[in-house]
């Protein structure tokens, strides 16, 4: 390759949010720093990953820099509004005129309840430190992301998850964030789907959902807390759906019978991903036909996706 040009890939996992409160205030006075805007709950990540490649190939000094952006080879640019934010905040740090390319591919759906915006901003920004030797910290990399997320309101605290893995209890919002795992036991099957896409931008923006949001999940957080394992985080993920109205607001009725179907079964749990219209269900891999089964009897409305929590590394490179 040209040393004109320079490639790098970076990885970074899908994670799925149980149930969450939004903290965009403080005594009822707005924040507006947004790096210390978030949010205050529980997810997961799992071993479907999203995959970021950045090409940056250097120009002549005349030239504008370029930025280009694609979402599974569908070209976005300025849409990709998470992604995007991160290159023109990095813009500040480069010198050279140049062309940037991101390539985003996710192995599960966009704007589906799967991180896929906190996944592409992550990779965005550990891959733009890469290439341009800018040797950001970890905190800093993480807080760029985060911003970016909560300015364009693509997700409050997925990031925090994703660069700590496993399955956690994300304590106080904002960046750096209090993270706590919880222990899960082995052999694990996580299987999910989604019946479409759910703009996290129109939850967030909805006064009625947001308190709904804000009350619910401070009492499924404290619950948690105070029995920290995986059969409490299913079923307040659950009991979250229910408080927040959010499967009859949204009028999510294949949502509902899913979760109905999924959760008369002898497994952990299943519940809604926030934000998507989409299911999860996590049980030991004895359970795994039975559960796919009915995911299946749902097509061709959902295609089911079948994966784990990921407990290991959650950022994985490749430079070439």
């Amino acid at each position: 390759m040209s040393k004109r040009i320079k490639k790098v890939i970076v990885k970074v996992p899908h994670r799925i949010s149980g149930f969450f409160e939004i903290v965009d205030k403080i005594n009822g006075v707005k924040i507006k720093d947004p790096e210390k805007i978030g949010s205050r709950g529980a997810g997961f990540c799992v071993n479907a990953v999203g995959k970021t490649e950045i090409i940056l190939r250097f120009l002549d000094k005349s030239s504008e820099f370029e930025i280009e952006i694609y979402i599974n080879g569908k070209k976005m640019n300025q849409s990709a509004e998470t992604t995007y934010y991160v290159i023109d905040y990095i813009k500040n740090y480069i010198r050279k005129s140049c062309k940037i390319r991101v390539n985003h591919f996710f192995d599960l759906p966009v704007g589906c309840g799967y991180g896929a915006s906190g996944s592409g901003a992550l990779g965005t920004i550990f891959g733009l430190d890469a290439l341009f030797n800018l040797n950001l910290s970890l905190q800093e990399k993480g807080k760029i992301a985060h911003i970016a997320e909560v300015v364009n309101r693509t997700g409050l605290g997925t990031v925090c998850g994703q660069l700590n893995g496993g399955i956690g209890i994300l304590k106080e919002p904002g960046f750096p964030c209090i993270y706590e795992r919880i222990k899960i036991p082995q052999n694990l099957k996580v299987i999910c789907g989604s019946f479409g896409v759910i703009h996290t931008k129109s939850i967030l923006t909805n006064p009625v959902l947001s308190l709904k949001i804000k009350e619910a999940g401070k009492k499924a957080l404290k619950r948690l807390i105070k029995e920290p394992n995986i059969k409490m985080f299913i079923n307040e993920s659950i009991e979250f759906v229910k408080k927040t109205e959010i499967l009859e607001i949204l009028e999510l009725y294949k949502v509902k019978n899913l979760m109905d179907d999924l959760n008369k079964t002898d497994i952990i749990g299943a519940s809604m991903n926030q934000l998507g219209r989409s299911v999860y269900a996590i049980c030991l891999k004895e359970n795994e036909k039975e559960v796919l089964d009915i995911f299946e009897s749902y097509k061709p409305d959902i295609e089911p996706f079948i994966t784990s929590i990921l407990e290991g590394k959650s950022v994985f490179f490749k430079n070439t």
